[in-house]
């Protein structure tokens, strides 16, 4: 499977802004609701700076997205980007699931054989 090359930027954007595990915390924790950068810098021992940092990195990954509420800036899931990266893993995966359907037809054909002789 080749993907085109703006999509190929989008998917490494992606995974590798998931590479790091803070941000694939920021993300479950995203999947709840949308959260402050203090609210995502609670359970981490790192500066709320490193937090904006790393909402900044999903950000330009298109993982996540910001609103303005009043004073607040909250940070949102971006379920479609989700939905790219899950589709182009599927795709790898159903081709995967295919090759194993076609190896056991073949083994089953020669198991009917190994009877019948």
């Amino acid at each position: 499977m080749i993907e085109q090359d703006g999509a190929d930027d989008e998917l490494d954007r992606a995974f590798m802004a998931l590479a790091d595990p803070v941000r694939r915390r920021m993300i479950a924790r995203l999947s709840r609701g949308p959260a402050t950068v203090n609210e995502l810098a609670e359970p981490f021992a790192i500066t709320v700076q490193a937090v904006s940092k790393h909402i900044q990195v999903l950000e330009a990954a298109g993982l996540v997205t910001r609103s303005r509420d009043a004073q607040r800036r909250p940070v949102h899931l971006a379920p479609a980007a989700l939905e790219q990266l899950t589709s182009w893993i599927d795709g790898y995966r159903l081709a995967h699931e295919h090759r194993f359907r076609s190896l056991d037809a073949v083994l089953q054909t020669e198991k009917e054989k190994e009877k019948k002789s």
